[in-house]
């Protein structure tokens, strides 16, 4: 589990500190969702220099134009509103998280649907490289995306970004959770329970799609919803209610961790340690595989 803190500073190098700061926030979520470390190494991608290098080798084998026609790019170039100034190290992100996936040689990457792009752009690389060197390198990876590939914002825009106010974040209180699901944007067109609602783009149904079990009276409550008189408060009631549930023992987990910083911080450094490791041994393979000099 990479803790991309190099990543995050190519839209917020306004704000390194901001970067720091979330460093342990988001190991934090990583534990108190069960990421057990002694199975998964958690660790901080700006301490493992190789991941630098490998980025600054790859983009060698990646044009400009093709960094700009990512999807993934593009559309967070939007959302961000860059306009002509984008940060020289946003655009190469395609690069460096090829880096980050090649550097741990991993054939298997779980994102979000608007990621995918970014995974096909790193076999792209991975294929380059193995060319070049006459022999396979490196892996190619796949994307292993969710039956909810993206989960909205509660206002229905973008994705949930914390930093857009628009997120439920783990930590989240129960009166904080109430207020959200009580925000979230539904269908503008269903202004009475008897009229018809829409499903699609609701992203009170989308958020049920995502959590809620109970597969088959989720799908009743779509078609009720779709014919009329199904009331936009009950689906409301429900998805709080699941997510009440769920996010409670999430919370106490991440208040228990946060209670302990400095056990936290000897996770991140064993985890880092152990990535320094494997990622250099990564760099290694590929300099000699590309016949670069060396001392």
């Amino acid at each position: 589990m990479l803790l991309a803190d190099s990543q995050a500073l190519t839209d917020n190098a306004h704000d390194p500190g901001k970067v720091r700061r979330s460093v342990v926030e988001i190991a934090l979520d990583y534990l108190a969702v069960g990421i057990d470390p002694q199975k998964s190494t958690i660790c901080v991608q700006s301490h493992l220099p190789a991941l630098a290098e490998l980025s600054m080798l790859y983009l060698n084998y990646v044009t400009m134009a093709r960094l700009e026609r990512n999807p993934t790019i593009k559309d967070e170039i939007r959302t961000r509103g860059f306009g002509h100034d984008v940060p020289a190290g946003f655009l190469c992100y395609p690069a460096a998280q090829a880096a980050d996936i090649t550097a741990f040689k991993a054939t298997l990457v779980p994102v979000g649907a608007d990621q995918a792009p970014l995974v096909e752009q790193t076999n792209e690389i991975v294929r380059r490289i193995n060319g070049v060197a006459g022999k396979a390198i490196l892996p190619e990876a796949q994307a292993l995306i969710p039956p909810v590939g993206r989960l909205p914002g509660i206002d229905g825009k973008a994705k949930m970004s914390k930093s857009g106010g628009n997120a439920i974040t783990l930590s989240a209180e129960p009166d904080a959770i109430s207020a959200a699901v009580r925000a979230m944007y539904t269908d503008p067109n269903h202004l009475r329970v008897e009229d018809p609602g829409k499903v699609e783009g609701n992203v009170v149904f989308t958020y049920l799609d995502a959590f809620d079990k109970d597969r088959a009276t989720l799908e009743d409550l779509k078609a009720q919803y779709r014919h009329g008189g199904l009331g936009d408060m009950k689906i409301k009631r429900r998805l709080e209610d699941i997510l009440q549930a769920l996010i409670a023992p999430i919370r106490a987990r991440r208040a228990e961790f946060a209670g302990d910083r400095a056990h936290v911080l000897d996770i991140l450094r064993q985890g880092t340690a152990t990535a320094r490791e494997r990622t250099e041994a990564t760099k290694r393979e590929v300099v000699e595989g590309l016949g670069l000099f060396q001392l």
